[in-house]
């Protein structure tokens, strides 16, 4: 069941990834990552009526998750806003391996043989795909943008690991947090330190800048983006779960992405990588496969 929960939330934060890149295409990201929040807030606002907020011991946890977050989101945003959809996507989906390394020497989890080999399926193909980029002049090692696209991927593992630290079990070494606590108030955090960036960095300096446009897909990627981390969570919660295979199936979103980005962005090259989503997909097979 658990496992469903990640590609649920896969299909969904590709959907995320697609209203996202949308979004940012020509426009200001800061006012757009703001929005985001806000309206990820107001989705979540009256469950902050119905969940024990467990005072200052269980809050500061929760601000730590918020500020992790959306670092990842800020270096994330700026990445996508000037990269293809088709490579940020396989970026993105090396999260897994870094999230593996840590479930390991972190929480000493363990792979069966199946899993083992959806894993190294898994990251031979999402290495495939990000050589596709120097196919349109983008090197990995000598772009800023790709690099902040990395380091928001290695920020979401630091927090796909703390995610289990707060919602797993006391008996387990975890918090056993309320995951529905823990989605409303972070994104609630989020907000507040987006509000003060947008009036002190953003605002100040807007006109120097590209200006900031209206567009409806803005308000769908707090919808996607929510739907995704409820199942998500949902998982978490659920005995037996394993962090580094939910964290590699929650990736497969890269699939989502790219069939939506091939028919609406028109991005290149998209032969050879649909070769290397084969790979993707054989390796979520054999994560499935694994789990029975």
């Amino acid at each position: 069941m658990w496992l469903l929960c990640g590609f649920l939330s896969a299909a969904l934060l590709g959907l995320y990834d697609v209203a996202k890149k949308s979004s940012l295409r020509d426009n200001a990201v800061i006012p757009v990552l703001f929005l985001n929040t806000l309206f990820c807030s107001l989705i979540f606002l009256p469950a902050l009526w119905t969940v024990d907020s467990g005072g200052w011991a269980v809050q500061r946890y929760i601000v730590l998750k918020s500020c992790i977050v959306l670092s990842s989101w800020l270096c994330a945003y700026f990445g996508m806003k000037h990269l293809p959809l088709t490579l940020v996507g396989p970026i993105n989906a090396t999260r897994p391996v870094m999230v593996l390394v840590g479930a390991i020497l972190v929480f000493g989890e363990q792979l069966n043989a199946c899993q083992w080999a959806g894993v190294i399926l898994s990251i031979a193909s999402f290495f495939l795909l990000s050589r596709s980029g120097k196919k349109e002049n983008i090197y990995f090692f000598h772009n800023k943008w790709v690099l902040c696209v990395v380091a928001g991927a290695a920020l979401g593992a630091v927090s796909g690991l703390y995610d289990k630290f707060l919602m797993a079990p006391a008996e387990s070494g975890g918090l056993a947090l309320n995951r529905i606590a823990v989605q409303s108030y972070y994104n609630f955090y989020q907000c507040g330190m987006m509000a003060v960036m947008l009036a002190v960095l953003w605002w100040p300096t807007r006109k120097q800048h590209t200006p900031f446009v209206w567009r409806w897909s803005i308000p769908l990627i707090a919808v996607f983006l929510s739907m995704a981390d409820y199942a998500y969570f949902y998982g978490l919660s659920l005995d037996g779960v394993m962090v580094s295979v939910i964290s590699l199936a929650r990736r497969s979103s890269v699939v989502v992405s790219f069939l939506v980005a091939a028919l609406l962005f028109k991005e290149k090259n998209l032969k050879s990588k649909a070769v290397d989503l084969f790979l993707v997909l054989l390796g979520m097979l054999f994560l499935y496969l694994g789990t029975l």
